[in-house]
């Protein structure tokens, strides 16, 4: 048998040592763990779990454990059992005595997979790996979260998959763009006003936050904010209460704040522009989604998606996908603007496109522009060596859209070889 990748396994029993033997004897590279009592901040290091659920508590395990990886239920033969861990959530049942083709099965469903997907957000890469897995354990709780990263990166996208997993999910998801409230407006748009309240106010208006009762208030760019904004929100994230104007008694609301920005806020707290009690009460939780340009495997993933999400726009051809010179000029590009970048350039494909797959010519010419541009070659002949096997790696990458085991069979290597030539140079996976 020929393995595909290394997994980060947690087996949770007492016959632990049995797997890890059939683990060796088929080959696969595993990191040993018979933690039976394992805590959840443990778990985000795991790629799969293995537990027997002829141990006691198994269900409590199971439950906690779905949250951040598939789980393989195994045990003695017994159907009722067998049929209730699947209902629990695991995806797969083996029988005592475990075999080693079922074993072996098992791990070839997930040698391409993260270990833990997010409806709504698209990567296979290990750095997305670690954002899926803080957003399982945000939406566990009813902590606040910080979500941070670049402009175009997806942090209403995390805000959302939040929510949508958390058990709010069926009460108002409510957006505020902080950076459009004037402070003019501010009091009326946050917690509305009593009738009589000023001219004008003919009726009763609640405010945004009293409208996300019982579900999630986001505060996208909360880095822009006015002092005044900082001040007036600080009194409900701490009381979970707030008067409308013209209002004599407090309402008390139950929402869950997230707020996102593409600024550094301890920075600004240290600089004085943001006040660092507002900044300790949101950063519960703390979410960094990286940047494009750290997780490039994810790119043809990414182009799959937005194909098929605008090319129904082209009601004259169907766009069915994207050639792979094309494919390559998007993973040799930085993407300053991140995701949001990349979607505007499919669809601008898509609508200048007069062939079914999307092409070069197709790209806007800053894309050829840049993949043209020489380098000047400068240092030690071991760095331009290094360099060299940096641009192998990282094209074989490209081909085998991030498949390690393809990548070392283009470069005529083991795979073994492969990893410490990416431990190596710290290029990520």
């Amino acid at each position: 048998m020929a393995f595909l990748r290394s997994f980060n396994v947690l087996v949770i029993s007492e016959e632990a040592d049995k797997l890890y033997r059939i683990f060796d004897s088929i080959g696969i590279t595993f990191r040993k763990s018979n933690k039976a009592k394992s805590s959840s901040k443990d778990f985000s290091n795991y790629d799969i779990a293995f537990l027997d659920i002829d141990s006691e508590g198994w269900e409590k395990r199971l439950n906690e454990l779905k949250q951040y990886m598939p789980v393989i239920a195994f045990g003695k033969q017994d159907i009722k059992k067998a049929v209730e861990a699947m209902k629990l959530g695991a995806i797969d049942f083996l029988q005592k005595p475990l075999k080693n083709d079922a074993v072996f099965e098992i791990f070839e469903k997930f040698k391409d997979k993260p270990k833990v997907e997010v409806p709504g957000l698209i990567g296979i890469s290990r750095i997305m790996e670690d954002v899926y897995c803080g957003i399982r354990k945000a939406a566990l709780t009813d902590s606040n979260v910080l979500i941070t990263g670049e402009s175009g990166t997806g942090k209403e996208l995390v805000a959302r998959a939040i929510h949508n997993l958390s058990e709010r999910k069926d009460n108002p998801f409510i957006v505020i763009n902080c950076s459009a409230i004037p402070d003019t407006l501010l009091e009326s748009e946050l917690f509305g006003f009593e009738k009589g309240a000023f001219t004008g106010a003919n009726y009763t208006k609640k405010g945004l936050i009293e409208w996300a009762h019982h579900g999630t208030l986001f505060f996208d760019e909360i880095g822009d904010v006015s002092p005044l904004f900082q001040t007036k929100i600080l009194r409900v994230i701490q009381e979970g209460e707030f008067i409308r104007i013209g209002g004599a008694q407090p309402i008390k609301v139950d929402v869950r704040f997230i707020a996102a920005t593409n600024k550094d806020l301890l920075k600004a707290c240290k600089e004085g522009s943001f006040r660092e009690d507002l900044f300790y009460r949101l950063n519960v939780i703390h979410i960094e989604l990286p940047p494009l340009r750290n997780r490039k495997e994810d790119i043809p993933s990414l182009v799959d998606f937005f194909i098929k999400k605008h090319s129904s726009k082209r009601k004259d051809i169907y766009i069915k996908g994207i050639t792979e010179e094309a494919l390559n000029l998007l993973m040799n590009y930085s993407f300053p603007g991140n995701v949001r970048e990349l979607e505007n350039i499919i669809e601008r494909a898509i609508a200048f496109t007069n062939s079914a797959e999307i092409t070069v010519k197709d790209l806007p010419s800053y894309l050829i522009k840049t993949s043209t541009t020489k380098k000047t070659m400068q240092g030690s002949l071991r760095e331009a060596v290094d360099n060299f096997e940096k641009e192998l790696i990282w094209s074989a990458l490209q081909k085998s859209r991030g498949n390690i085991s393809k990548a070392a069979e283009f470069l005529g290597i083991h795979r073994q070889q492969l990893q410490r030539k990416l431990k190596q140079f710290k290029i990520a996976t």
